[in-house]
C-alpha cells in the first residue's frame, strides 16, 4: 500500500523540522507532502532547505483547503491511502503503520487514531463536545465512534477521489459522519498524543464552542441535503 502523509502547515517553522524528521525515521517508505497554506514565517524556507516535497499556497486559505490540495496531489499520483498528519507535533507516526494495516485488513474507507481507545481524557469544552458530536454520529448513522475529533486519519484510495474532486469534503467530523451515514466503514485504533510541542492553538474556548456548533449543525442538518 502507497501511503501519503499530508502535512498542512501554517507558521510552524518551530515545529515542521523536528515533525518531518521523526516522521521519517518512524516511516521511512512512507511519503510526505508539506502543504505551505501561505505561512509568513520560515515554515517554506525551511522545507525548501531541507528538501522536503512542500506544495506552497500564495496565501492562507486554511485547513480544508490545503488538505483538499494535498487529496488533488494524492490523486494524481496514484497513492492508495492519505494519512492527516499535524504539523505542530501533536500525532506519533509509529501508529501509521497499524493504522494502514487495519484500512488493508477490514477494507476500510476510513480509519482514526482514537485517543479514547488508548485511555487518554479530553478534556475541557474539546472533550464535551468530542461526545456530542460521537453522540450525534450514533444517532444518524448507527457506527459508534469514540474520539470522532481526531486529527490524525488515515483515507483510502475512494476518499481520496471524492475529496480531490468534491468541493464541500473537508477534514472535519461532519465529513466522517456523512461518510458513515453514507455506509463507508470508519474504524478506530488506539493511539497517543501529545500536546502541541509549540506555537499557539487556533481552538480557544470561542473558537471550540463555534466550531462545534456547525459540525453538530452539519451532521444534524446540512449534510441530508448531500
Amino acid at each position: 500500500m502507497r501511503v501519503l502523509a499530508v502535512i498542512p502547515a501554517y507558521n510552524e517553522e518551530a515545529c515542521i523540522r523536528q515533525t518531518v524528521s521523526s516522521l521519517v525515521a518512524a516511516c521511512p517508505t512512507i511519503d510526505f507532502l508539506v502543504v505551505n497554506d501561505g505561512s509568513t514565517d520560515k515554515t517554506r524556507e525551511i522545507c525548501e532547505q531541507n528538501g522536503y516535497r512542500v506544495l506552497n499556497l500564495s496565501v492562507n486559505s486554511g485547513l480544508a483547503c490545503g488538505f483538499q490540495a494535498g487529496m488533488k496531489y494524492a490523486y494524481r499520483y496514484g497513492y492508495d491511502a492519505v494519512v492527516q498528519f499535524d504539523a505542530d507535533g501533536q500525532h506519533l507516526p509509529n501508529y501509521i503503520p497499524s493504522m494502514a494495516e487495519v484500512m488493508d485488513s477490514q477494507n476500510a474507507d476510513i480509519v482514526i487514531a482514537s485517543r479514547v481507545l488508548a485511555g487518554e481524557t479530553i478534556d475541557g469544552g474539546r472533550g464535551v463536545g468530542s461526545k456530542l458530536i460521537a453522540t450525534l454520529i450514533r444517532l444518524t448513522s448507527g457506527v459508534r465512534l469514540t474520539d470522532p475529533t481526531s486529527g490524525m486519519r488515515m483515507y483510502n484510495r475512494h476518499m481520496i477521489d471524492l475529496f480531490a474532486h468534491s468541493y464541500d469534503f473537508t477534514p472535519e467530523p461532519d465529513t466522517v459522519a456523512l461518510i458513515a451515514r453514507k455506509g463507508g466503514k470508519v474504524v478506530e485504533v488506539p493511539a497517543h498524543m501529545r500536546e502541541r510541542q509549540s506555537g499557539q492553538s487556533y481552538f480557544d474556548f470561542s473558537h471550540v464552542m463555534r466550531y462545534m456548533s456547525r459540525i453538530c449543525a452539519s451532521i444534524l442538518f446540512l449534510q441530508w441535503f448531500r
